[in-house]
């Protein structure tokens, strides 16, 4: 009996461990998955709804912001806190960037003063050599020049020496020459050509003979008496063509003269025919007043039209 009630005992006590470990872990397991906020209905229930939950407008961009929520209104701009810390930040950072670039154009502009002034100090340092090696190529040059002027002058004193002795060497053949020769000898035979007896040398021509001349006045003549001839002539033809010129002027006179007497004739017939025509037409229109419109319309005959509905 005692085993049995021990048994029992242990049984219960184990059981009692076992409805405890249970109870536990559903307790562990409702605590862990079976919260108030996993329920369906928590979002009615919760009494953190109003606290916890987002405002009816977050922000300009809110997707959730309509027209019939009258939420976002013209002129607002709720991102202005955020968007001025940005534009700080931007400034800041632009303001940073400045500085950096002055500080390095700085350094760029001092680096390029220094090697500016090197640079000038380089060119003046040339230009003070190239001014001494021209100083000194130009006294060169000058002393070069006056030798070689020298040289000419004396050449020139020589030459002129020469030529001054060979000018008289000359003179003096020439007059001999002049003196001896057929030109103040005045020979006809040296103006006579080699290309033929009609031409002459003209540098050693001393004019023509009488024969000659007799023959240049002969031919003279011959060429005014046919000029005269040829004048005559010309005077003749003239004559003639003022005489054909006056006859046909006459001509066109007269039948100028003809033509205005058949016009005027003309238009003496065209008048006639004219007052023949008006007389017709004026005895044709008295015809039609006296015998065929007897009968004109008067006062009477206009009022008897608009007096009826009819």
């Amino acid at each position: 009996m005692i085993r049995h009630d021990q048994i029992g005992q242990l049984l219960q006590s184990r059981e009692k461990d076992d409805r405890k470990r249970l109870a536990k872990s559903l307790e562990e397991y409702r605590h862990r998955n079976q919260q108030k906020e996993d329920r369906r209905e928590w979002d009615i229930n919760n009494p953190e709804a109003v606290r916890k939950g987002q405002p009816a407008r977050v922000s300009d961009d809110d997707p959730r912001l309509t027209v019939s929520g009258l939420q976002r209104f013209q002129g607002e701009d709720l991102s202005s806190p955020v968007r001025k810390k940005v534009q700080q930040e931007q400034m800041r950072e632009w303001i940073r960037q400045q500085a950096t670039e002055r500080h390095h154009k700085e350094e760029q502009q001092q680096e390029a003063d220094r090697l500016h002034a090197l640079k000038m100090m380089e060119t003046d340092e040339r230009a003070m050599d190239l001014a001494i090696a021209e100083e000194e190529t130009r006294r060169a040059l000058l002393m070069a020049t006056k030798l070689y002027n020298k040289a000419q002058a004396e050449e020139m004193a020589a030459r002129r020496d020469m030529e001054r002795r060979q000018e008289a060497d000359d003179n003096f053949t020439e007059t001999t020459n002049a003196l001896h020769g057929d030109m103040l000898t005045e020979n006809p035979d040296v103006a006579r050509s080699a290309f033929g007896p009609h031409r002459v040398v003209p540098d050693r021509w001393k004019g023509m003979s009488p024969s000659q001349v007799a023959e240049v006045r002969r031919i003279q003549n011959e060429q005014v008496m046919e000029k005269q001839r040829k004048l005559e002539a010309e005077r003749r033809e003239a004559a003639e063509w003022d005489r054909r010129r006056l006859a046909e002027a006459r001509c066109a006179t007269l039948l100028e003269r003809r033509e205005e007497r058949a016009r005027q004739e003309l238009n003496q017939i065209q008048v006639l025919n004219n007052q023949q025509l008006a007389q017709e037409q004026k005895l044709k229109k008295e015809k039609l007043d006296k015998e065929v419109y007897t009968n004109p319309p008067n006062e009477n005959f206009f009022l008897q039209f608009n007096t009826s509905t009819r």
